[in-house]
């Protein structure tokens, strides 16, 4: 197995597992809503398939910048695994609490401890790191441009998600978290 196939398994089992893994979550007792939320959407849309595209041969439109080879390559499937286990890690750790959307649970609280004592967008930051690792696995132009919007768009969400939870749970008490925790990257305020 080459490493660029196995970066696209560790995606593969990492979406399909995500979207089975949907059935734990309680129902939302409200939602920011699709108006909302359709700036991200469409804006995650575009750099996910700026990135996938850009590791397809056929769809290749600029040059290599780089090469990791193989070894590199193996280091990158590691780094996305790395990132995906962090994901992981942040989607238990919510518990039922987790929605794919902007929504508050019946009995939402605001969860500090494990990856969200590290970052407020834990998975956001697994999903960002295996993205870029992804990236410097293709050697790209397209590749980093559509990691950028991808960021762009993951960004736009967690300001989204913080408006709304400040809203919703308390602005004393979403302020209080957002001043000890960073945003997106760990140790970094």
């Amino acid at each position: 197995m080459r490493p660029g196939l196995a970066i696209a398994w560790i995606w593969g089992v990492w979406l399909v597992s995500w979207m089975i893994a949907a059935a734990w979550a309680d129902r939302s007792a409200k939602r920011a809503g699709l108006r909302q939320e359709l700036g991200y959407l469409l804006v995650q849309g575009v750099g996910i398939f700026v990135v996938v595209l850009s590791g397809q041969r056929r769809w290749r439109f600029d040059p290599q910048l780089w090469d990791v080879g193989v070894a590199g390559g193996w280091a990158m499937a590691a780094l996305v695994l790395a990132g995906i286990v962090f994901t992981w890690w942040a989607r238990l750790a919510l518990g039922k609490l987790w929605s794919g959307h902007v929504a508050r649970k019946e009995g939402h609280r605001i969860v500090d401890t494990g990856p969200y004592a590290l970052t407020r967008h834990p998975i956001y930051t697994g999903v960002l790191f295996s993205i870029f690792a992804t990236v410097a696995a293709i050697g790209r132009l397209e590749a980093l441009i559509g990691a950028a919007i991808v960021t762009l768009g993951l960004w736009m969400k967690a300001r989204l998600e913080e408006r709304f939870l400040r809203a919703e749970l308390g602005a004393a008490a979403y302020d209080e978290y957002a001043r000890r925790t960073p945003m997106l990257v760990p140790f970094l305020r």
